[in-house]
């Protein structure tokens, strides 16, 4: 292998021109016509026994060539970048320049760890709410106990909005009945609207043992085609009408819904959950906004294929993480309306945020001289190993040493950074996207979007030892 030129070009990106020898490419194509020889049929042979000479005779010297090429440039490849000591970031794009007997010629352009220079990133200053939990955050907080706790009892007076009315109810077009209009003892909360517009209102005022005829119209875009924009008629029985009682909120209640006795205690808990939780937020707020001068202040000029190299890894990980909950990548594609361009699309601008900071954290590395020891690699392996419930033993053989290493460093680049940092007045805050529950976890807001590749930025994410780590590959991707 000889490396012919190297040449820097913008972006950090190299391009290489690498030659076979013929002795290289000798070897390539044998291994080439090994692998290849079972598919081959030569008159007087038996499949696949047929010599190389005589297949290379009857279709030509260069039958093999593709193959040979194919099996020989990513060792060459590897070992230029390894000649030339260069810090790969992305996959190679080849192209090849020659190729005789005497060997084979390419050029591989490949990005390249790019230079970073760090601006000020240390007592930076980031805003920081103050959190507070009021009386009534803790009523909301409460709420899903009550609801828990609540009974419906059956009335015996007019329904009224709120109210839940069985109902037995056949639909009409005209005097034909229609298919999927039909339910017996159906339990129907009255202003839900989960019913088309007017079918509810019409039932307020009834008693148990009413009979009704609900006239209503369906919408023009109604999904049953042959009942959209149409008026129907419903028969409908009122079986029984029933109200919601909520408990009385007491001592009492506080035992049958908690742990606590009392029901100041568990308000307590509730009101000391939530104030973890938005200190929590708050929290990641400040050290977000306290990455994103870092990397604000810092001098890099980033590959595009880095960018494109890690919105790859994110889709993968995405694809993963879709076909665990049961569904193949392809019918969750389908069943949102998305494409796989439409994900990268998505994926990009969170990939370049992943990539900015881990540049920013590499270069703190550097700048503030940080190791993981052999104490700190033992450590978490530990404690991947208790969060995962296996042996820290069994954790080290599916994460390597050198991964792990790279992410400690990575936090405690990230830690120079957050300890550092001061608190400032937080701007006014807007209306939140999320909204919180009483586990702690975040509840959509009323409008949803379609999912996308999520974001995760390497000091913050943990390893998970799900299989081994495959070495890096050195051949173009598709």
């Amino acid at each position: 292998m000889n490396v012919k030129n190297v040449e820097k070009l913008e972006k950090s990106m190299v391009a290489l021109t690498i030659e076979a020898s013929a002795e290289e490419f000798e070897a390539a194509l044998n291994k080439a016509y090994l692998k290849e020889r079972g598919r081959i049929m030569i008159p007087g042979f038996r499949k696949g026994k047929a010599p190389r000479k005589m297949i290379e005779a009857m279709y030509g010297a260069e039958v093999f060539y593709e193959g040979a090429i194919n099996e020989a440039y990513p060792d060459l490849f590897a070992q230029a970048v390894e000649q030339e000591k260069l810090d790969t970031v992305a996959y190679p794009e080849v192209e090849l320049l020659d190729v005789s007997k005497e060997g084979f010629s390419f050029k591989a352009t490949v990005a390249v760890r790019p230079e970073v220079k760090l601006g000020k990133y240390k007592a930076l200053t980031a805003p920081k709410e103050t959190v507070k939990v009021t009386e009534k955050d803790i009523d909301g907080e409460l709420r899903p106990y009550i609801q828990r706790a609540t009974r419906m009892v059956d009335v015996d007076r007019k329904a009224k909005k709120g109210d839940t009315v069985n109902i037995d109810y056949e639909g009409f077009l005209g005097d034909k009945p229609f298919a999927g209009g039909k339910d017996e003892g159906h339990d129907l909360e009255l202003g839900s609207g989960m019913f088309i517009p007017g079918f509810e209102d019409q039932l307020v005022g009834a008693k148990a043992g009413t009979d009704k005829d609900v006239v209503v119209t369906f919408p023009e875009d109604y999904g049953a085609k042959e009942l959209a924009g149409k008026e129907a008629t419903f028969k409908v029985k009122v079986n029984a009408v029933k109200e919601k009682v909520e408990p009385k909120l007491d001592d009492e209640f506080a035992k049958d819904v908690s742990e606590f006795e009392t029901l100041s205690e568990l308000r307590k808990d509730l009101g000391d959950k939530l104030k973890e939780r938005r200190e929590a937020q708050a929290t990641r707020e400040f050290e977000e906004a306290l990455m994103e001068q870092v990397t604000e202040n810092m001098t890099v000029e980033i590959p595009d294929a880095m960018i494109e190299e890690q919105a790859r890894r994110m889709l993968e990980d995405y694809s993963q993480r879709i076909t665990s909950q049961g569904i193949s990548f392809e019918q969750y594609l389908a069943m949102t309306g998305m494409t796989v361009d439409m994900l990268k699309a998505q994926a990009h601008e969170g990939a370049i945020r992943v990539v900015k900071r881990e540049l920013a954290m590499d270069a703190i590395v550097a700048a503030e001289k940080i190791e993981a020891t052999e104490e700190d690699l033992n450590a978490e392996y530990t404690r991947l190993g208790e969060q995962y419930q296996m042996p820290a033993s069994e954790i080290a053989k599916i994460i390597p040493a050198e991964d792990l290493k790279m992410d400690i460093v990575r936090r405690k680049a990230a830690e120079v950074v957050y300890t550092s940092g001061k608190a400032g007045k937080a701007a006014a805050k807007k209306a939140s996207k999320t909204e919180e529950s009483p586990d702690g976890e975040e509840k959509p807001a009323k409008k949803t979007a379609k999912k996308k590749p999520e974001e995760k930025s390497e000091e913050k994410t943990e390893k998970k030892p799900a299989a081994k780590k495959p070495a890096k590959k050195t051949k173009t991707e598709e």
